[in-house]
């Protein structure tokens, strides 16, 4: 498979990283790419941890299990740092990005030794500023985004325009608020090392 991008999404339930990783998948659909988006099912409840996953390519993805040895990894809540090992398989050409107002010493400790890309976002700050709530999935998304390089910034604004009208058709007034949590995130990711 020809520019196979694996992430795999960690954060609690209620966070969104679920609606993350499909909102991902959506997103590079329609940019022509093959993708899978989906969500580990155990005993999910509100907080408890949980696992989503994507993949990404130019061509037909003929695998179908979850993922183990991630490109990417995104880590929705910080807390899950000190009780899921976020790194496991993670590849060292790879990157993990981190909801995170740690100071780049702390979170690198609490990485236990990755060496790959590390990098970081307040994802509270800006869904509080941009949305007056604490919904971290969307600038989470668009930092994954960024990461990657999946597509271009203009790509994927465009085409989130479409998706939220979709998804928030009954809430129109959550649009803007989104919109500028994507703007600011693509603007203020960080790079730890």
């Amino acid at each position: 498979m020809d520019n196979l991008i694996e992430i795999r999404w960690h954060g609690r339930g209620g966070q969104g990283a679920k609606t993350a990783s499909l909102l991902l998948a959506d997103a590079a659909f329609n940019t022509g790419k093959y993708i899978q988006g989906f969500p580990e099912y155990g005993p999910e409840r509100m907080g408890a941890p949980i696992v989503a996953y994507n993949r990404i390519s130019d061509t037909p993805i003929t695998i179908h299990s979850n993922i183990y040895e991630p490109d990417y990894v995104v880590v929705v809540d910080d807390t899950l740092l000190d009780c899921v090992d976020v790194t496991s398989g993670l590849k060292k050409d790879g990157a993990i990005v981190i909801n995170s107002k740690k100071d780049n010493e702390t979170l690198l400790k609490s990485l236990k030794g990755y060496e790959g890309s590390v990098y970081k976002i307040d994802a509270r700050k800006i869904s509080e500023e941009a949305l007056g709530r604490y919904f971290p999935n969307t600038p989470m998304l668009a930092a994954i985004v960024k990461v990657t390089g999946i597509m271009s910034d203009e790509d994927f604004l465009n085409d989130m325009v479409g998706s939220f009208k979709h998804k928030f058709a009954k809430k129109p007034e959550v649009i803007d608020g989104n919109m500028n949590a994507l703007r600011m995130a693509l603007d203020q990711i960080e790079k730890v090392k």
